[in-house]
């Protein structure tokens, strides 16, 4: 919006969550977002989800650095194409330790080294339901980044699917750092509110990029 009534700030969500609201600018969006469409290529390209209940997540989805599905992490898209997950830029990584640097305040040059990336795509009608990323063996902080439509973002605590909540509007360029003692909350996105993109940034949807530290070994140079 070019005017707002209570201009949008920096929000301490909970304990050692925090959303910084327009923290992309506008050339930063188009970037990512020229990314995003390379990465969607197959092959390892952008996948439908299946959960292990027979169902399938509304969102669809593609990994760098390992490929995630339901409770476990792989070097292959397992439960798609089979290929190889697309490597990990480093330039993301640099982008992620400077979003825990401005969000929390540590030192970016103390960050821990990202290593993976969920970029989740949600068009028309599509919700991710609560849940915790719990996947990873590090607590270092998650980061997740905006892009297209506006978004409920629904942020609850570590220890039930239940309230309490706190329902976050994030939009297009917004930065949400989770960590500490919120790591392992619960969150989801129960509403996208449709054809509400920036127009300069041409995306019909919503992508949200999100960039975690595995803390899983990393591979032999001989299995590369």
């Amino acid at each position: 919006m070019d005017a707002e009534l209570f201009p949008r700030t920096r929000t301490e969500v909970a304990p050692g969550a925090v959303h910084l609201p327009d923290w992309l600018d506008t050339g930063r969006q188009r970037e990512l977002l020229r990314a995003c469409r390379g990465w969607a290529r197959p092959p390892a390209g952008l996948r439908t989800v299946r959960l292990p209940g027979g169902g399938t997540m509304s969102a669809r989805q593609v990994c760098l650095g390992r490929h995630w599905y339901p409770y476990g992490y792989a070097r292959t898209v397992v439960d798609g194409d089979g290929a190889p997950v697309k490597p990990f830029p480093a330039w993301l990584g640099d982008l992620g330790r400077r979003a825990v640097a401005d969000a929390l305040g540590a030192p970016a040059a103390t960050a821990a080294a990202y290593d993976i990336a969920l970029v989740n795509f949600y068009d028309a009608g599509a919700r991710m339901g609560l849940h915790r990323d719990s996947d990873e063996r590090a607590d270092a902080p998650v980061v997740s980044l905006s892009l297209g439509d506006t978004c409920v973002f629904r942020f609850g605590n570590p220890h039930t699917r239940t309230r309490p909540w706190t329902d976050v509007e994030l939009r297009s360029g917004d930065l949400f750092v989770f960590g500490g003692p919120s790591r392992l909350a619960y969150h989801g996105v129960p509403r996208v509110h449709v054809g509400t993109a920036p127009p300069e940034l041409g995306l019909t949807g919503r992508l949200n990029i999100t960039l975690r530290v595995s803390g899983l070994e990393a591979p032999r140079a001989d299995r590369l």
